[in-house]
């Protein structure tokens, strides 16, 4: 068992490690662009390689969706309870507290513990997530809704086509599968040294309150996950999956966000750093309860 757990964590800890080096050292590395790369080229290339040539079916790639947007309804419910008691915005906490890191380190994590299998269903999670974070996400940030924005979301899409691709059974010819497996394969990757270059570039502001929304986020995200497995009677790798994307840290994005509108940046990024950190801590406890 701990080399089992040791293989799971390791890759993503090296990763992450690697990125945090390298921003340390000062080497170049342009956040924006590979975020941008990432969003709107790798990230949907992976989804629609992997959902296009995995015979995940129908109904568990659904409990997983709906798991996922049954865990943010949930998430915006209770924090928003918590984030009023403590007298704290909502423009710029709640979306912290809603969306959980399921890209950078919630599909590798799903990769590693669960195989191709469980990349699938990550997907599923995550993609219910990008989703309601670049529309909800924005409009709780901006105080604005556009639906612009969700038109322009290429994780849409991309889920969008897999999907007519799943049901229908016509698999994209071999040429264009392999041109997704191939930009689908640096995804992952960047995620994490994305991930390690975050944590040494944001800085640490109000260390109580940030330890305390920190703590607050991964607990919330854990008893929910739970929750929700026994609820929805989820086993294997849907239980393991869900637990862990819904335990993940605050995501990086929430921080962007924050940046654009005004809202309180630099705490943010504090809570990013703080939940980021205390979960690998604890990365190793929560895969024995998946596993």
């Amino acid at each position: 068992m701990i080399i089992e757990l040791f293989n799971i964590v390791a890759p993503v800890l090296v990763c992450a490690a690697i990125g945090f080096t390298w921003a340390r050292l000062g080497l170049p590395f342009e956040t924006p662009f590979v975020t941008s790369l990432v969003t709107n080229i790798a990230a949907p290339c992976l989804i629609l390689a992997t959902l296009t040539k995995l015979n995940v079916s129908a109904e568990a790639f659904g409990q997983m969706a709906g798991a996922g947007a049954l865990a943010l309804l949930i998430f915006m419910v209770v924090a928003a309870a918590v984030l009023k008691a403590a007298k704290l915005s909502l423009h710029s906490f709640l979306p912290a507290m809603m969306f959980g890191n399921t890209g950078n380190m919630g599909l590798p994590l799903a990769l590693f513990a669960f195989g191709e299998t469980g990349l699938a269903l990550g997907i599923a999670f995550f993609a219910v997530n990008a989703v309601a974070q670049f529309t909800l996400g924005a409009l709780i940030s901006s105080g604005s809704m556009s639906l612009g924005r969700l038109v322009r979301t290429p994780v849409l899409w991309a889920v969008s086509v897999a999907l007519v691709s799943m049901f229908s059974g016509v698999k994209p010819p071999t040429f264009i599968a392999s041109t997704l497996t191939l930009l689908g394969n640096i995804a992952i990757g960047l995620m994490l040294l994305a991930l390690g270059v975050s944590l040494a570039r944001l800085k640490v502001r109000s260390l109580g309150r940030t330890f305390g929304l920190a703590v607050f986020r991964l607990a919330m995200g854990f008893g929910v996950g739970l929750g929700l497995t026994y609820v929805l009677g989820l086993e294997g790798a849907q239980r393991g999956v869900v637990i862990l994307a819904c335990s993940m840290p605050v995501a990086v994005f929430n921080y962007l966000f924050a940046q654009r509108y005004g809202r309180e940046a630099e705490e943010v990024a504090s809570v990013i750093v703080t939940s980021t950190l205390i979960s690998f801590a604890t990365l190793p406890l929560l895969l024995l309860v998946v596993l």
